[in-house]
């Protein structure tokens, strides 16, 4: 089946703006499940690093790659690094309840720890943290206050108790961690990547403009890189990372934790307007449809989230366990579809969406995006094409979300699994074109087979010159399919 033919017999396919990432994992990794959740409405793949090893990573790249041959349909793969996350030592299983007004120590001793004290491996935590800082264990399931510093001992009380178990998370939201966003095994990871077509690395723990920076040398600029905010201090420089970064990902987990959770709604809706501000795809994620690990039906409060997230622009939507180890993955991946396409078809979504965004950036490319949206407005063009070596035009256009199908058309199979994560971009491969009227012509067959237009329809075009220079777009033609 290819993408055409999809189209013909799927009409929601296309018409579904907001994108769904779904995360691979026990329950979803092989290539029959990989192609279910695909035609199920999954437009691109997440791969967890935190749960894989090198060579898991690699197999499962090689299986989605194997899938997209089979369906012909343009796949996106975003590897999700795992980042430095912060973590404790072992805890004795006897003696591991810490009560409120306990005293409690984090130290650099291997021994195994109690509801006395704990092993923290990172060093650089010592010099850190500072009297009154806050200490989250555990996804914040505990809190403890430091109360005095030594050299290799960290004094603390127990705010909020708790069971104590081995290896979990810390969270430091006070504190700001001299550390590189980059860790030993993340470089491994990215290798990989860089050698196997990966199409999105996602950054976690961002915290400045610097992380962004460390990692595109690293990858030699041949992967988009998604920085994921998680961190508090990633906060302050959000409109600079948005600047620099390919893409954002809102990772609620974390952010939750660091953050006074009633904050996070607010939060996510100024991320996502500055991204689209930006011109930068925009992913919500973590605990969507959690529920539906283990049921078919989500909770009402799930689907409001979903929904929420559709309403305010988001260009993605992401499955984490849901769709890894969940019971019912291709279930769930048809439910989300569900709710994006009954949100999107609310008669107020299209005006909303359009409302969201107050200004455009001064740039040629920036104001032939909006001009084509405003002309497809007025000659009632059910679409509007993009040609695109790089995939900047299309992503200029899905920024003023246009109520039309976008098309980008496409040489290059690396641009179309790129955009397979921008809102509203449909992508199709064509052949490469030197000549702009050749390019145009093409592009009408194209469109024409689709059935995504009809004889008699105008259809703006909007490309850049000379078409194989980057980042050029400085066109916009109008024309009519025979």
């Amino acid at each position: 089946m290819n993408l055409l033919k999809i189209i013909m017999n799927n009409k929601e396919f296309i018409e579904r703006k907001t994108k769904i990432l779904a995360t691979l994992g026990p329950s979803s990794n092989t290539i029959k499940k990989i192609i279910e959740l695909s035609n199920a409405g999954a437009n691109v793949f997440r791969l967890n690093c935190s749960h894989l090893n090198e060579k898991d990573l690699e197999e499962y790249i090689k299986k989605i790659r194997r899938a997209e041959k089979i369906i012909k349909k343009p796949i996106g793969i975003l590897v999700d690094l795992q980042g430095p996350k912060l973590r404790i030592g072992e805890v004795s299983k006897n003696q591991n309840l810490l009560k409120k007004d306990d005293i409690f120590i984090l130290d650099n001793s291997k021994e195994i720890g109690n509801n006395k004290r704990v092993y923290l491996s990172n060093k650089k935590i010592f010099n850190s943290v500072k009297k009154g800082h806050l200490i989250l264990i555990d996804d914040g399931n505990i809190h403890i206050k430091v109360t005095s510093i030594k050299k290799d001992i960290i004094r603390t009380r127990v705010i909020q108790g708790g069971i104590l178990k081995s290896n979990k998370g810390l969270n430091l939201p006070h504190s700001d961690i001299k550390t590189s966003a980059l860790s030993t095994s993340d470089k491994k990871f990215v290798k990989v990547a860089s050698n196997l077509d990966v199409d999105w690395i996602a950054l976690s723990f961002v915290q400045k403009p610097s992380d962004i920076r460390e990692l595109r040398k690293i990858c030699n600029n041949k992967i988009s890189i998604m920085a994921k905010i998680e961190k508090p201090s990633a906060l302050k420089y959000i409109n600079k990372i948005c600047e620099i970064a390919d893409g954002i990902m809102i990772a609620r987990g974390d952010l939750g934790v660091e953050l006074p959770i009633e904050t996070i709604p607010g939060w996510q809706k100024k991320i996502i307007r500055t991204s689209r501000l930006k011109g930068k795809p925009v992913v919500v994620s973590t605990q969507m449809l959690e529920s539906m690990t283990s049921s078919l039906t989500p909770t009402r409060a799930e689907v409001s989230d979903v929904a929420n997230a559709v309403f305010e622009g988001a260009d993605a939507i992401m499955l984490s366990a849901e769709s890894a180890s969940g019971q019912y993955p291709v279930e769930t991946v048809k439910m989300m579809h569900k709710i994006a396409f009954s949100t999107e078809n609310e008669k107020n979504y299209n005006s909303i969406i359009a409302n969201q965004i107050e200004q455009t950036p001064n740039t040629t490319p920036d104001a032939i995006a909006t001009a084509a949206k405003t002309l497809a407005d007025e000659l009632s063009s059910p679409i509007i094409v993009c040609y695109t070596e790089s995939g900047s035009t299309g992503i200029k256009v899905s920024r003023v979300r246009p109520s039309q199908t976008i098309i980008t058309i496409t040489p290059v199979i690396e641009t179309a699994r790129k955009l397979s994560l921008a809102w509203g971009v449909l992508c199709f491969l064509q052949k490469d074109e030197k000549n702009l009227e050749k390019m145009i012509e093409s592009t009408k067959i194209t469109v024409k087979k689709s059935g995504l237009a009809s004889s008699g329809d105008k259809v703006v075009i909007t490309a850049g010159l000379p078409l194989k220079v980057q980042g050029t777009t400085n066109l916009i033609r109008v024309t009519s399919i025979k």
